[in-house]
């Protein structure tokens, strides 16, 4: 099959011609008639399989194919809402809509926080068709009035399991209560779990439902392997693999933002240009990093999970998980952004003792086995033993044991980049507040059955804007 013959017009199909694509991946053979057809779609594929594609090619042509309504001021309305979870995916589905509608007289623009919010402001007054957002952006420019989401036609939620895990259920119920009841809504999803699945039930109407491969499952085009590694000669190995393999382009995964930060700084102390990308960035420097990354200048990107979603690299060699996720879905966001549309990719992962846990709910999740290879002389010290892993104000893995049944006493451990509440007050909506809600998450749940218990004595407490909403409750481990 080709793109030829899914229906669409050609200013789209030379746009896509010019992106050098002629065979649709199976997301997009599959959603982009669905789409077209003008009805609600439920769709999950892995990550790097062309999601993106399949949503904006046939929006960009439902919506040139009718007049432009005016707003109440006379300027072209909002007809299409892409809401994302992070400005990285953001800038990149936007840049996406732009690429693949240069020939058609629709305009776009992207919103998120982290920068001042009088340009967007500037921008929204001309008028535009298609805007992608961020939900805190989004819901500060509708508390000011400087936008107008009466007229959307086409609702689309992208990357809608890190919706949920970053605790945005709120924010979309929000937005749900703004935007038309009718409209035409696209639900679209690395993984597809029974979460999805539910706040597909309360957002879309008899949708169709597309899901090209098993939930959770890897890209068989990404080679696996599991480097065993002592607690302390992590950084070591790392720059041992990058030196040793001539790797030229990397990206390298953490779980705290302090940790990307030292471990690119030892790699450029070892002679490998790196730059860490995290929440705590700033916009300008987080563009910079991502620029210098995909021009391959910069060797080494050191990423939190959430800074890297929307590092979209064609032909991205190396994913390294140099810290196991102890959420076992993020693995697979994680090594997803390797492999994509086809292409061949490899995904390491250095795991010490302390992280066999995560290692063997991420097995589970996948359900396959990742293959072990010992790299000599970076090998755990006879005696060393697994350890408890801090995150946050809480600790999980203690010992490498589990809590039995039903637990108790202990919170659920929050994701590493989020804050606790605030123990009182509120803050104004604006910049400020919606940069935190943008940049990181809030919450997330330990891997199942992980012993979850209070952070020693004296551990720092962070803050978190006093105007968010609590995070959703921890599910029951299973089994």
């Amino acid at each position: 099959m080709k793109f030829t013959d899914l229906g669409l017009a050609e200013p789209l199909l030379r746009a896509v011609r010019e992106q050098g694509y002629d065979t649709p991946t199976p997301i997009q053979a599959q959603a982009i008639p669905a789409v077209l057809a003008g009805g609600d779609l439920l769709a999950g594929a892995q990550t790097g399989t062309g999601k993106t594609a399949g949503f904006t090619l046939p929006m960009l042509q439902r919506l040139a194919s009718t007049a432009a309504p005016r707003d109440a001021r006379g300027r072209v309305a909002i007809r299409a809402l892409i809401l994302t979870p992070t400005r990285e995916l953001a800038a990149q589905v936007e840049e996406s809509v732009r690429n693949y509608g240069k020939y058609l007289k629709l305009s776009s623009m992207v919103i998120f926080g982290g920068v001042g919010m009088q340009p967007q402001i500037d921008r929204l007054r001309q008028g535009v068709d298609i805007l992608v957002a961020t939900p805190g952006r989004l819901l500060d420019h509708h508390q000011q009035g400087t936008l107008d989401l009466s007229q959307v036609q086409i609702f689309v939620l992208d990357e809608a399991d890190r919706m949920l895990d970053m605790g945005f259920i709120h924010d979309i119920k929000k937005v749900l209560a703004i935007v038309p009841a009718q409209k035409q809504s696209l639900l679209f999803s690395a993984t597809f779990s029974d979460e999805i699945k539910a706040l597909a039930d309360r957002l879309l109407n008899r949708p169709a439902l597309i899901e090209v491969a098993r939930r959770n499952a890897t890209a068989d085009t990404i080679a696996q392997k599991v480097h065993p590694v002592g607690r302390e000669r992590k950084k070591a190995l790392l720059a041992h693999l990058i030196q040793s393999g001539d790797w030229h382009q990397v990206l390298v995964f953490t779980r705290m933002k302090h940790g990307a930060n030292r471990l690119a700084e030892f790699l450029n102390g070892e002679g490998i240009s790196a730059m860490a990308i995290h929440g705590n960035k700033s916009q300008g420097a987080r563009t910079k990093a991502l620029a210098e990354f995909k021009a391959g200048t910069l060797q080494v990107l050191v990423a939190t999970d959430i800074a890297a979603r929307g590092i979209d690299i064609d032909q991205l060699p190396h994913v390294v998980n140099f810290e196991m996720p102890n959420v076992p879905e993020d693995y697979v966001h994680r090594i997803g952004r390797t492999g994509r549309a086809g292409a061949q990719g490899e995904a390491i992962s250095l795991v010490c003792l302390d992280e066999e846990l995560f290692l063997a709910d991420i097995e589970r999740l996948i359900k396959r086995s990742i293959p072990r290879e010992t790299v000599p002389g970076f090998e755990a010290p006879p005696g060393e033993r697994a350890e408890p892993i801090v995150l946050g104000r809480m600790t999980i893995g203690i010992g490498g044991t589990r809590r039995g049944g039903g637990g108790g006493g202990g919170r659920p451990p929050q994701r590493p980049e989020a804050r606790p509440p605030a123990r009182g007050g509120s803050q104004p909506a604006g910049a400020g507040s919606s940069q935190r809600r943008d940049a990181a998450p809030r919450h997330d749940r330990a891997g199942a059955g992980h012993s979850t218990q209070p952070a020693p004595h004296g551990q720092p407490r962070g803050r978190r804007d006093a105007a968010r909403p609590a995070p959703r409750p921890l599910r029951p481990a299973r089994g």
